[in-house]
């Protein structure tokens, strides 16, 4: 009987693990960067010919 109790709290602990891993992975896919995304290079475009 102690090894199934074992064996059941390992399974539990396991998935409550795997549930928090998932719950921070999405909590920091939508975490907005704290830089705003602007390029490093910059090209001038050219007047236009009239």
């Amino acid at each position: 009987m102690n090894r199934y109790l074992a064996a059941a709290c390992a399974v539990l602990l396991g998935a409550g693990l795997a549930v928090g891993t998932a719950f921070g992975a999405v909590a920091l896919l939508g975490k907005k960067p704290e830089q705003p995304n602007t390029p490093l290079i910059s090209y001038e475009t050219p007047r236009q010919e009239r």
